[in-house]
């Protein structure tokens, strides 16, 4: 019979190999996934998933009462960006940087439990420049009122967080459908419905582009929401196995 740290060697062992699961291989059959959450720490992706959804409600929050008390604000035909100039800026600054810190929060998260290849190490990054892209739209204070002081890189970044928030998404598709292909089904969604709306959002009639770039938004939100509740989820699962 094993005893000491020989048997505790075995039990971890043996816990990670459970842990592992069986996906689909290329040509039929099955193969296993040596992603392990045995190695995981549950305080870290909680504490990362928690945070995450926090940004995301900071963010939804901070539209919703910046849009009731800025004085004559159409939500519907003004955008974010123009509830984000005035005398009340600071409700939409919160807000943003509220969010990036949810993103960061994210990245983190994504970087611990790390669920793929290289295309995972790509959203990871994708999740920090966007975190700093958001920053440096809230600091800039460029937005919606037609700044032209200076170099204004406002539109730039918009451009960025463009591709950025179809490119994450989909790169960690794959690595998200490991745990559960609903995941998958709805990264790839949201990257790809970005993808294909947010260029026509510089296309949309000026009177309706609030809403529309209110529904870009909620893509976005549906994406970040669903990563964070991913790694809360993990990190619950590694608490029960006393990681």
């Amino acid at each position: 019979m094993t005893t000491g740290p020989g048997r505790d060697a075995c039990r971890t062992s043996g816990r990670a190999d459970a842990e592992r699961r069986l996906e689909p291989a290329p040509g039929g059959g099955v193969r296993v996934s040596m992603t392990s959450i045995a190695s995981e720490k549950s305080h870290l992706l909680v504490a990362s998933g928690i945070i995450a959804l926090l940004g995301a409600a900071a963010l939804l929050i901070g539209v919703v009462v910046g849009s009731i008390f800025v004085p004559d604000h159409d939500w519907v035909a003004e955008t974010i960006s123009d509830l984000g100039a005035g005398p009340l800026e600071i409700i939409v600054d919160i807000a943003l940087y509220g969010y990036a810190a949810g993103l960061i929060s994210l990245s983190i998260g994504a970087a611990h439990a790390h669920l793929g290849d290289r295309w995972w190490s790509v959203g990871i990054f994708s999740l920090a420049i966007i975190a700093a892209l958001v920053v440096m739209v809230g600091a800039r204070n460029e937005y919606g009122d037609s700044d032209r002081d200076g170099i204004v890189i406002h539109i730039y970044l918009v451009y960025l967080l463009g591709v950025l928030f179809a490119l994450a998404p989909l790169s960690m598709a794959k690595g998200a459908g490991s745990v559960h292909l609903g995941y998958r089904r709805i990264f790839r969604l949201c990257g790809v419905a970005w993808a294909v709306a947010a260029p026509v959002f510089f296309f949309v009639p000026t009177s309706v582009d609030g809403v529309y770039e209110r529904l870009l938004g909620m893509i976005a939100l549906i994406w970040t929401c669903s990563l964070a509740w991913l790694i809360l989820q993990r990190g619950r699962d590694a608490a029960v196995r006393g990681v």
